[in-house]
């Protein structure tokens, strides 16, 4: 199991909580710092059943101020993502081959 993580996001602290608590150690993957490749990115959205745009933080001051109201690609989505880690929204957990969002945190009990 590994889940895509920002220790300052509560829901995303919380979503690892859970998991922990079944005694599962996911392998924690800092999204902030260690920043997923497009490949990657896509292979999480193929788990996630998603397109890019479910998966964006659009609260962020970066996307407003640089990708509000603009039309993008599927394939240029996933670059931005990879360019700019902070519109993930988090935390995503995957597991084998499917993967969920951690919000709210409940939802990765289908995982177990």
């Amino acid at each position: 199991m590994k889940i895509y993580h920002n220790p300052r996001c509560g829901k995303s602290r919380d979503t690892l909580k859970l998991i922990q608590a079944k005694g599962i150690e996911p392998e924690v993957v800092e999204y902030l710092k260690d920043t997923p490749s497009p490949e990657e990115i896509k292979e999480v959205l193929g788990k996630l059943g998603m397109k890019p745009m479910d998966i964006i933080r659009k609260g962020e001051t970066v996307y407003k101020e640089k990708f509000k109201g603009k039309d993008y690609s599927d394939s240029q989505w996933i670059d931005i993502l990879a360019l700019n880690p902070i519109l993930i929204e988090r935390p995503i957990v995957v597991k084998d081959d499917k993967a969920i969002l951690g919000r709210p945190p409940e939802n990765v009990k289908a995982l177990f």
